[in-house]
């Protein structure tokens, strides 16, 4: 018989949730993303935010265009809410090598990192967001997976002291 058996539950679950999937999984799918090619000009993303329960809080439409220099690139964002509110992002997006990037926007604590393989992308970054007149530091795991050379998916999940707070959804479009 267990003498504990809400430490042993407790150092399970802390374990199995260390785990995740590896964005080299994808190496051999196709197409082959690459930020560099995909947010290089007009796109428009639709997107949701849904709680911890699932239940959809706010929807959105991105504006976006993305400029690129050799390896080095710049995506303007601009967010229209379904509650009217309007608000931007700039990232700053420079390519290391083949299967690594690094953000930075001013909303973005630190560096955002990314890692490429095949078609998909994981960023990891901390998102500095505004609620009620405080700032929370809020930890995203970010997935896109390109489908063909106009559309991509995405999906984040936020975290706050490794609890989900809810999810991000957005499909975009190259060149709307």
């Amino acid at each position: 018989m267990l003498k504990n058996p809400l430490a042993v539950l407790c150092t399970v679950l802390g374990l199995t949730g260390c785990t995740g999937v590896s964005p080299e999984v994808y190496r051999d799918q196709k197409p082959t993303l690459d930020l560099t090619t995909y947010f290089n000009g007009p796109l428009t993303a639709w997107g949701y935010f849904a709680d911890r329960s699932g239940e959809v809080k706010r929807r959105f439409t991105v504006k976006m265009t993305g400029v690129w220099t050799g390896n080095e690139g710049v995506l303007t964002e601009n967010f229209d809410w379904s509650d009217g509110e309007k608000s931007q992002r700039i990232w700053r997006i420079s390519k290391l090598d083949a299967h690594r990037y690094i953000g930075r926007a001013d909303d973005v604590k630190g560096e955002a990192t990314g890692t490429a393989y095949g078609n998909a992308l994981q960023w990891k970054y901390t998102l500095l967001l505004p609620v009620d007149g405080k700032t929370y530091e809020v930890q995203f795991d970010d997935w896109m997976y390109q489908m063909d050379g106009t559309t991509m998916l995405n999906k984040s999940e936020m975290r706050k002291f490794g609890f989900k707070l809810g999810e991000i959804v957005i499909s975009f479009r190259k060149g709307l």
